[in-house]
């Protein structure tokens, strides 16, 4: 087995000081961000081949600048 990374884990403090906290919550943020930027409905999706989910992923996509030019505009 080969290692690829390295982290050092953090080590637990006393008492706590919310910068792990803020931490966490920037990530919760930035996650939530991304979800509303890729333009695709929540939901399962089966595709039959590849070509048919980057199909329908270009759909979305256009689709959903479309929304944001006419938003703009």
């Amino acid at each position: 087995m080969i290692t690829v990374g390295h982290r050092d884990e953090r080590p637990i403090a006393r008492q706590g000081d919310g910068t792990l906290l803020a931490e966490g919550a920037r990530f919760s943020e930035t996650i939530a961000h991304l979800a509303k930027s890729t333009f695709i409905s929540k939901g399962v999706y089966r595709f039959r081949s590849h070509a048919d989910a980057n199909r329908q992923q270009e759909n979305c996509l256009a689709k959903g600048m479309g929304r944001l030019a006419a938003e703009r505009a």
